[in-house]
């Protein structure tokens, strides 16, 4: 009976982990929505509040990290349980970097919106990229939380799709830097921006790929679509 309290009370903390993470990711998620809402439709004060919830998701990431670090001391996990524990400790830092990332394009949307400028950029591009951005982070969320890698191999397509937009709008900044000089410090700004989202399309990709560790055992980093395709089909 003894036994059996120790087992419960170990997937209770666990699960208490594992709900943490998901809390994180989804303050995450929303802080991203946000940041391009306060971008898109000239709101400074989202924009304050974007920036003013980054210490929120900094708590977590400490909160997780020393919970995780518990687990291993006392339980010392093995198998699948400590392959979840490592993925949460790896999980969270991507999503602590995305809340970085979504700081900075709220940061972005104050000064482009407090300053007079000669120039401002088209957003439709930087939304497409945002939004398939937001889409990765949420399919790689839902896939820890049903411990399943069916959208492991979509969200690396994504991920493909998300550096080719990248790369168009460098040409495209380009263009416009050439043409008008004036525009080449708002440019390089929208350039920064640009890198952030595509930046937070990498950290998506790598949840996802974290998931593929935790269910399978198997490291699918730095590795061919074809191979990554085999090894997330069903057993």
């Amino acid at each position: 009976m003894q036994s059996e309290h120790i087992f419960k009370q170990y997937d209770a903390e666990l699960e208490a982990v594992r709900a943490k993470v998901l809390e994180m990711g989804a303050l995450v998620e929303q802080q991203i929505v946000d940041a391009l809402e306060a971008l898109i439709n000239a709101n400074p004060k989202l924009a304050k509040t974007v920036i003013k919830k980054d210490h929120l998701v900094n708590a977590l990431e400490v909160q997780v990290d020393e919970d995780c670090s518990h687990i291993i001391a006392r339980r010392q996990p093995t198998a699948g349980d400590l392959r979840m524990v490592l993925m949460m400790i790896k999980t969270i830092t991507d999503l602590e970097r995305i809340g970085d990332e979504a700081t900075k394009i709220a940061r972005f949307a104050l000064k482009t919106y407090e300053t007079d400028r000669a120039w401002s950029p088209r957003f439709a591009e930087i939304k497409a990229m945002a939004n398939l951005t937001r889409d990765m982070l949420h399919m790689a969320l839902d896939a820890f939380a049903r411990s399943e890698v069916t959208q492991v191999l979509e969200i690396a397509h994504m991920d493909e799709e998300v550096d080719a937009q990248y790369q168009m709008t460098i040409r495209q900044l380009i263009t416009f830097m050439l043409e008008d000089p004036r525009t080449i410090t708002m440019a390089l700004e929208v350039l920064f921006m640009s890198k952030a989202i595509e930046r937070i399309g990498d950290h998506a990709k790598n949840i996802s790929e974290y998931v593929v560790y935790m269910v399978k055992g198997k490291d699918v980093r730095h590795i061919s679509m074809e191979k990554m395709e085999q090894e997330t089909a069903l057993d």
